[in-house]
């Protein structure tokens, strides 16, 4: 919204012409009333009586310096009055001007004291009061932000803490039946030492995570960019998680053509990718199949994630690449991580002067990554 000065200009400048129309009247007063009329007879008297008194003068000799002081330098003593009686009563008319100044600097105030009522200025201050209010609605809602997302972070912290204990507590108490029990069965030991392992890798998930949290509040992202084959990438990402699609019967297929490439840090949007795969596995159906594809169109490559599985709400389409945002507040074993994958890929991809979006419904769930092609 364009500043609207001219009602505080309107009214500043009547304000000046008020001062200017008080001044000219008041000196006139002066002037023609007092100094020319009431006081013009008293004030010779007395000046000329002064004279002959003090300095012995006779009246023509202090009628001439009364003169020569005054009446010749009338205009000149007329002026200079008048300029100082302006600025004298200019001076005092300031702080009309200043309180604009002021009502603005008690805004600031509460803008720093985060009130809750609208803060209010002078009616010719509106363009300002809309302004100010404005910067607090928004200054509000980023500190809402902020504590949700700090909040969100603690609570996390704390599952995470508490998640911890529990395959540690499991790890403990498997390898203490494990070094109590030397001659155990084979087949039991395997057990355990499977169990075990498995707490283990869990531990480690876990601890993984903290390191994410740590790492994306203290990472500042450099790129270093380069030609990647986008399938040869993909194809191996998904090679990887064929344990865990294997175990659902989920399969993953990479529908892009031999050779295409994209430009771009090759470790970053890695890591774009595996989050995005991560969470698509994560949240589709068992039996079913992920699609991955991509095209060219003009300046820019997309590249869509595609999933079967329950589709995200509309109202947290928007929320789920936050910080810290969990899709499930079940904070599942399996699925749950912390929140921070799909927030960190929109990051790489903002800096990629890329973006990231999702599309879901009934049937299907869609990540879409769009690239630039320009180098």
């Amino acid at each position: 919204m364009k500043n609207d000065f001219s009602r505080l200009k309107r009214k500043i400048f009547l304000q000046v012409l008020l001062i200017g129309g008080i001044s000219l009247t008041i000196g006139f007063i002066i002037q023609f009333v007092l100094i020319d009329g009431i006081l013009e007879e008293p004030f010779a008297y007395g000046f000329i009586r002064f004279c002959q008194r003090t300095f012995g003068l006779d009246y023509q000799g202090a009628w001439n310096i009364y003169f020569i002081l005054f009446r010749s330098q009338k205009d000149f003593i007329m002026s200079a009055g008048l300029i100082i009686l302006m600025m004298f009563i200019f001076y005092k008319a300031l702080s009309r001007f200043t309180k604009y100044f002021n009502e603005v600097s008690v805004g600031m105030d509460k803008l720093v004291e985060e009130t809750e009522n609208d803060i209010k200025l002078s009616p010719e201050m509106n363009f300002m009061t809309d302004k100010i209010n404005r910067i607090k609605d928004i200054l509000g809602k980023r500190a809402k932000e902020a504590q949700d997302a700090e909040q969100r972070k603690n609570d996390l912290v704390v599952y995470l803490a508490h998640d911890i204990k529990t395959p540690l507590t499991s790890i403990i108490g498997y390898l203490n039946l494990l070094d109590e029990a030397p001659d155990m069965p084979m087949e039991q030991k395997a057990k355990y030492t499977k169990i075990t392992l498995e707490k283990a890798y869990r531990l480690e998930h876990l601890i993984n995570e903290f390191f994410e949290i740590t790492r994306f509040n203290l990472q500042t992202i450099v790129l270093n960019k380069e030609e990647i084959n986008l399938g040869y990438m993909l194809i191996q990402m998904a090679d990887e998680f064929y344990p865990i699609l294997s175990s659902q019967n989920k399969e993953v297929e990479v529908n892009i053509e031999e050779g295409f490439t994209i430009f771009g840090d090759a470790d970053k949007l890695a890591r774009v990718f595996n989050n995005i795969l991560k969470n698509a596995i994560a949240y589709s159906y068992k039996n079913s199949t992920i699609s991955i594809s991509s095209k060219s169109d003009g300046d820019k490559n997309i590249v869509k994630f595609t999933n079967k599985g329950k589709p995200i709400p509309p109202q947290k389409l928007n929320t789920i690449f936050e910080k810290f945002y969990r899709l499930d507040s079940s904070r599942a074993t399996k699925t749950g991580g912390t929140g921070l994958g799909l927030a960190i890929a929109k990051e790489i991809i903002n800096v990629h002067e890329g973006s990231i979006s999702v599309e879901s419904n009934i049937d299907k769930t869609t990540f879409t990554v769009i690239l630039p092609t320009h180098r």
